[in-house]
């Protein structure tokens, strides 16, 4: 049996052209949460400072009047370092070099802090990084619905259907589907951090693309279904669900959360 569960997006009060199309067209429209991607790792010594500040980012703790998505990546090379991250994948660090290169920058580095796909700076770098959340472009907030099911012990099936509220271009954009944990407790007894107890909320578990779309309105329904592995001791209590449309540019306009019902 598949849990039911829609979400609409509360937010800041400047609009842009697709804003204010979706509201001449009788739509109530709210904005879409800013995305804040960290690519972090449990080996490097200042990264536990920019997990800390992302964890508070994700609470609220800054009182900021947008909402916003934290997404933690952790990366696999720095895994050589004496410590092994335990949730790093070198599917992150590629997703961070196509950063890297979009960005125009010269080097990976962590930690690191992507907001919307256009802004970076260093992860614990709180000025910068309210700042660059505050001068992101506003967008309307997409009008998902999404299904949850359990097709088997060891996949979560995701499924979503709804608007994204912001016409898409010829250019295309991809809708992608991440699913996150939160409350990750790690003792580290090797590496630049050995003897610390590292605390990370918002790491990205599974990513995968839910579709594809090019050339629709505002106004368009969208849906499709992912199938994400799941790991030994998941607790759908600890862990979320975050849908954002990317284009080639990797440029992010438009996201929305999902809580996981507790005993999914």
């Amino acid at each position: 049996m598949g849990r039911f569960f829609t979400c609409l997006t509360g937010g800041g009060k400047t609009k842009d052209s697709s804003a204010r199309e979706a509201e001449e067209e009788g739509a109530v429209v709210a904005a879409s949460a800013v995305v804040v991607e960290l690519f972090s790792s449990q080996g490097c010594k200042t990264s536990p400072e920019a997990e800390l500040l992302m964890s508070r980012l994700g609470r609220g703790d800054f009182g900021l009047n947008r909402p916003v998505i934290v997404l933690a990546y952790h990366v696999d090379y720095w895994d050589h370092m004496g410590w092994k991250d335990p949730y790093g994948s070198s599917q992150w660090t590629v997703k961070q070099k196509a950063y890297v290169e979009a960005l125009k920058l010269d080097t990976l580095f962590t930690p690191q802090v992507v907001v919307q796909g256009q802004a970076h700076s260093l992860g614990n770098e709180e000025e910068a990084l309210l700042s660059a959340i505050g001068a992101a472009s506003p967008f309307p907030a997409p009008t998902l619905q999404a299904t949850f099911e359990r097709p088997s012990p060891d996949t979560l099936q995701v499924s979503i259907k709804g608007a994204l509220r912001t016409k898409v271009d010829s250019n295309g954009a991809n809708v992608m589907v991440a699913l996150y944990e939160n409350g990750l407790v790690t003792d580290c007894p090797k590496g630049e951090n050995k003897g610390r107890v590292l605390s990370n909320d918002f790491v990205v578990r599974r990513l995968e693309k839910l579709c594809s779309v090019k050339d629709i309105s505002a106004k368009k329904t969208v849906s499709g279904t992912v199938n994400l592995p799941l790991w030994d001791n998941f607790n759908s209590s600890k862990c979320g669900i975050a849908v954002f449309v990317q284009n080639n540019s990797y440029h992010i306009f438009g996201s929305q959360n999902f809580e996981l019902p507790n005993d999914l």
